[in-house]
Order: C-alpha cells, then structure tokens, then sequence
C-alpha cells in the first residue's frame, strides 16, 4: 500500500485553513487531513516534511490553455499535448482543458482526434477535457481569433466534434448574437456542455437572452467582448450583472488593469470568478517571435502580441494568477485559491473528485511559499515538480 504524508505545512482544506497541518495520501487519494496531533500513526511509504509557512493547496484546475512550452493544442500531436501536461505541474496547475483555437475545420477535427485519444501518464497534469474556442464566433471581436475562419454556429458540424472528440469537449465558447433563434445554445445545453459567451458583439438584451437558454459562463471577461456604455451596457455589462453566469479573468495585469479586475470580483463574488491563463506557447520559454492560429506572436516584457499589437493569449502562470489577485484585490490566500481551484472544479462538475483537499478526492496538491512559489507539486498521488 503506497502512503504519502505532507506535513508540518498550512493546509488550505474544504473546510478551513489548518496550521500545523497534514495530508496522508493512499493510493491517489486523500487518505486524512488534519492538524499534527491528530496525524494517524501509521506505516508510511514517504515522508515530506515542509515548513510553517508554506502552504499546501488544492491543485489548481486550468479550464481554459491553449499551450505551453513550445507546444500548442492545435499542434494535433500526443506529444504536444504531453508536453503541454509535463510542464503545467511547475506552476501548480494539476488539471486542465486543451483549448482550442478558430482555424480550418480539418484542422480542428485533427486537433479534435489527437485529444481524444490522449490521456495523461502519471505525474502529468490531467487533460480532463476540451474547451472548443470558437470557430463560432463574431468577427467584429475576433482578437488573435483569425477571422478567415470564423463560421456560423452550425449544430451539425459540432455534433460531429463531439463524435470525433470522444465526448470531450466540456464548454464551448460562441457569440450568441449570431444564434438567431437559440438552437445552438440550446443544443449545447441539451448535450450537457458549458455553453460560454465569448468574442462576441452582443448587446446587453443579447447576452441576457442567452443566458436565459442556456449559457452559464463568459471567456476572458472584460477581453474580445462589447465593452460598457453608459446607454447600453453590453456584454461586458450583462456578464457582471447578471448572476447566473461565471466569468473567466486573466490577472496578467496587461489584458485586465486592477481596478478592474477589483470591480469584476465585487460585483460577480468569491463564487464566480474563475482564474485563467488562456496562455499559449510560448510559455515558459525566453522572449521572440512564436506562432498562434498560424499567425505571427511576438513575446516581450511579459506579453504575447501580434503584428498589429493586440493580445494573442498570455505566458501567464497560475501560481502568478493567484500571487496577482492577492495583490489587485486584497483577497487573502484561501480566497485567491478558490478561484484557481473549486470553483473551475465546480462549473466542470468535478468538484466531487477535485478542487479542494477532502478525503476521498484526487491527490492533486500544491505547496506554495509565502511568496506564491511552487515548491512541489503532486498529480493523483505522484510527484511531479519539485523545486530545486
């Protein structure tokens, strides 16, 4: 019987912050949690003795990336796709969805195929599914979308991406002003996936019918989205108010200022924000010219941009996402966590299994020092970054 135990570190667990805390892993799961003098004498494979003041933290979820380290998921390889859940561990990220990007359907469909037929090793990051980025979208708002293949939402084509997907694509994200007559939304609702609003032109009046039908979740607030105006306060707008749906935010500092991202979290609450990097391959690699949706990115000074300067994804890191909205907003480490940790478990459904530290779910676990640093990183009960 293989047993873990982390100990002598804070745990941020479901129900609290623990000090002077343990986990005891078994067999990929949370075994126990609790203070130190409650830690069960029992025999033990390894021991990882940490530090009062490093945190243990549930693994973070990471529901929408696009790549990292040189690879992207419109590569359409299982090594990229490995690549990209290798690397991903080093920034405490221990789950997340392969996301797509706008370009030629065949090109979709083989990036469609190669996920469906991947699944993680151990000690990689989970791929627990796809998040389908446009093609149905709105060219108006396109951003680092190429606009050549931009289509219209058609409940035929994304049948056939669910077959050739294996079923895995977990949230789709459209502009809803061009479902004239909702079927789309609909039929993804229907099909239980995450209808969410996104490069989209959409009106106020728009995004609150939507969201009457079926969406429950806008990408990337604030960013490929109608902004607010004073007599029309649209899509930007509805997603603040309206509180059935969840918003996505990249706390990159450059594709959100602060004072912004502190007006999404007081108006939206702890429970419907979720932390994103949506970054893409250039990640974790040293600044130059890289490629998104066969278009030129050059990355500097932190940010991806093309040619024209607009933001094509980021090089954000989820450890970082969670360090910036501490600094942004005020939130103390337990709220930081949350976004980047239940609450993407929770719109996923999977908060059963992942999101939080409880026995019985998934040994996906971070340690974090004070300063937001990984330290070391544990997918489904086998190291997999250790910080040297």
């Amino acid at each position: 019987m293989s047993r873990i135990l982390l100990k002598n570190a804070q745990v941020v667990s479901e129900d609290g912050q623990l000090f002077h805390g343990y986990i005891l892993i078994e067999n990929k799961k949370i075994l126990s949690v609790g203070t130190m003098n409650q830690c069960p004498d029992v025999q033990i494979k390894q021991t990882i003795d940490l530090h009062p003041d490093f945190i243990i933290s549930p693994g973070f979820i990471d529901i929408h990336i696009h790549g990292a380290a040189g690879a992207d998921v419109m590569d359409g390889t299982a090594k990229a796709l490995s690549t990209i859940a290798q690397a991903l561990p080093s920034e405490g990220t221990t789950s997340f969805l392969a996301t797509t990007i706008t370009q030629e359907v065949q090109q979709i469909e083989s990036a469609l195929k190669n996920t469906a037929e991947f699944f993680s090793s151990p000690g990689e990051s989970e791929m627990i599914g796809i998040h389908l980025e446009g093609p149905f979208i709105n060219k108006s708002k396109a951003g680092a979308q190429p606009d050549a293949h931009i289509l219209k939402p058609n409940i035929p084509l994304l049948s056939r991406w669910r077959k050739i997907s294996g079923n895995k694509i977990k949230m789709v994200t459209y502009a809803p002003e061009n479902d004239l007559d909702l079927s789309f939304i609909k039929y993804i609702a229907h099909q239980q996936m995450i209808a969410a609003i996104g490069h989209s032109d959409g009106s106020y009046k728009e995004i609150e019918r939507a969201a009457n039908n079926g969406a429950s979740h806008i990408t990337h607030l604030f960013n490929g989205m109608r902004g607010m105006h004073h007599r029309e306060a649209g899509a930007a707008g509805a997603a603040l108010l309206l509180d059935s749906l969840t918003n996505e935010i990249i706390a990159d500092g450059y594709h959100i200022c602060p004072e912004m991202v502190s007006l999404a979290l007081k108006m939206k609450g702890l429970e419907r924000i979720i932390l994103i990097t949506d970054s893409m391959r250039a990640k974790y690699l040293q600044d130059g010219q890289y490629e998104l949706g066969g278009q030129k990115v050059f990355v500097a000074d932190g940010m991806a941009k093309m040619v024209d300067g607009t933001l094509a994804g980021s090089i954000l890191k989820m450890n970082e996402a969670v360090r910036n909205m501490m600094d942004f907003s005020g939130l103390n480490v337990v709220e930081a966590i949350q976004l980047a940790s239940a609450n993407p478990a929770k719109k996923l459904g999977l908060f059963h299994r992942k999101g939080s530290i409880a026995p019985g779910k998934d040994s996906d676990l971070v340690v974090l020092d004070p300063k937001m640093n990984v330290v070391l990183t544990i997918c489904r009960g086998e190291i997999s970054y250790e910080r040297t």
